[in-house]
C-alpha cells in the first residue's frame, strides 16, 4: 500500500491537471508516479523540467532509458525498473538490452562506459575516482558528457527516492528479478 497516495486527476489544481494531461497524452497513460508528484506542483514541475532538459542533451531516448535502468537497479527501485523496462521497449530496447543495462552492460562500448559511470556516481555519491573519470574520457567522452550523465543520474535518483518514500504502487508490468552475479 502506498504511503503517499497517487491522486486522481480530479483531486488536483487546474495547473497540475494540465501538466498531468500533457503526461497522459505523451505516454498514453497516467502512471502512479506522476499522480504522486501531483501532491505539489513543486515535485511535479521539478521532474518535468529536469526531464525536458535531460531530453535536450546528447543522450538519445534509448540511452536515457538505459541510464534509468542502471540507476534504478543500483537503487533497488522496483517501480522504476518496471516503468523503464516498459518505456525502454517503447523506444526500441529488447529484453537483452534491458537486462544488460541493469548490470551496466550494453551493446556498444560507449553505452557500457556511460552506464558504468552512472552506477559509479550512485555508488560513490558522486565521488568517482579520477582514474574512472579518465577511463570514461578515454572511451571517447568529454567533461560535458560527464555532467550530462550526472543530470540523468540525478533525475533517476529523484524518481527512485520518490517511489521509495511514497511506496508508489507499481502500475507497469513487473520487471524480472535481476540475474544473480
Amino acid at each position: 500500500m502506498s504511503y503517499i497516495p497517487a491522486l486522481s486527476r480530479d483531486a488536483v489544481s487546474p495547473a497540475v491537471a494540465a501538466s498531468l494531461d500533457a503526461v497522459q497524452k505523451k505516454l498514453g497513460a497516467l502512471p502512479n508516479l506522476f499522480r504522486t508528484f501531483a501532491h505539489t506542483p513543486v515535485a511535479l514541475n521539478a521532474y518535468l523540467q529536469l526531464a525536458e532538459v535531460a531530453a535536450s542533451g546528447r543522450f538519445s531516448a534509448k540511452q536515457r532509458e538505459l541510464i534509468a535502468l542502471a540507476v534504478g537497479e543500483r537503487n533497488g527501485c522496483d517501480y522504476c525498473l518496471a516503468a523503464h523496462s516498459a518505456i525502454g521497449r517503447m523506444v526500441g530496447l529488447d529484453a537483452g538490452d534491458i537486462a544488460a543495462a541493469r548490470a551496466a552492460g550494453a551493446k556498444s562500448a560507449g553505452d557500457a562506459a556511460t552506464l558504468a559511470l552512472a552506477q559509479r556516481i550512485v555508488d560513490t555519491r558522486g565521488h568517482v575516482p579520477t582514474e574512472e573519470l579518465d577511463a570514461f574520457k578515454a572511451a571517447g567522452f568529454d567533461d560535458a558528457a560527464i555532467l550530462e550523465v550526472l543530470v540523468n543520474v540525478v533525475l533517476n535518483i529523484y524518481t527512485n527516492y520518490t517511489n521509495h518514500l511514497a511506496r508508489t504502487e507499481i502500475d507497469f508490468p513487473a520487471a524480472p528479478a535481476a540475474r544473480a552475479a
